[in-house]
């Protein structure tokens, strides 16, 4: 896949992440697509303003990074892979992020609780700390991913109901199972899609909830109570 990124001043690729455990086949292929759809990768590929990159695989020109501010610019920064896609693309750098065929990760996240505080970390900072944005973020996959398999069942017996609520969750389920795929994990697995987007949902507001209480993230013996960049 390096190969469609040409000339860049920064090429990033999201590294395979472990899927070994029940909680990490669950969570882990939607944490990717869930990132794909808060970053998509065409629209941080080309001349916009979205940017991004994935800590994973990170190769930045050094005349690039120079430009952007060095690493001083994203010194401060809880998710500092996506600090520097931004940081490069500012100053006028071309970015490429992309999947891994090769990389791999070896971080483990074997239950629940260490996935839960990995998206916690950095959930409210992605959404830079606004209330609206988490708002919307909570209201978004109500609607988008809880709402349809809830107004299939109370559907039952009212086809206006039944049949977009239906159609709703198939269009959800398909789009999710070439992220399943790339992890090789079976498409039947989409259909709990609507479950795990409730995690992700209650991570993103306990995220909210650490920082208004001064927790704010840790991160590699580090703690931010007010995150920057």
């Amino acid at each position: 896949m390096v190969e469609a990124a040409g000339e860049r001043d920064l090429v990033s690729q999201m590294a395979v992440l472990r899927t070994r455990t029940v909680w990490e086949r669950l969570v882990v292929p939607a944490f990717v697509y869930f990132f794909a759809m808060l970053y998509p990768f065409h629209r941080v590929n080309g001349p916009g303003r979205t940017a991004a990159a994935a800590g994973g695989c990170c190769l930045v020109r050094r005349t690039a990074l120079e430009r952007a501010g060095g690493v001083a610019a994203i010194r401060g920064a809880v998710i500092d892979d996506v600090a520097l896609g931004r940081a490069v693309k500012r100053a006028g750098g071309r970015v490429w992020l992309g999947l891994a065929d090769d990389v791999r990760s070896v971080r483990p996240y074997p239950t629940l609780g260490s996935l839960w505080r990995m998206i916690a970390r950095s959930a409210y900072t992605q959404l830079r700390h606004s209330v609206v944005l988490l708002a919307g973020t909570v209201l978004g996959l109500a609607v988008v991913f809880l709402a349809p398999p809830v107004l299939t069942v109370a559907g039952l017996g009212q086809p206006w109901v039944l049949v977009p609520a239906l159609a709703a969750w198939v269009l959800m389920t398909v789009t999710f199972v070439p992220m399943l795929r790339y992890y090789g994990q079976p498409w039947p697995a989409a259909l709990l899609l609507p479950v795990t987007a409730t995690l992700y949902l209650l991570m993103t507001v306990d995220s909210a909830v650490r920082h208004w209480r001064g927790r704010g993230a840790a991160w590699k013996g580090r703690s931010y109570s007010r995150e920057r960049g």
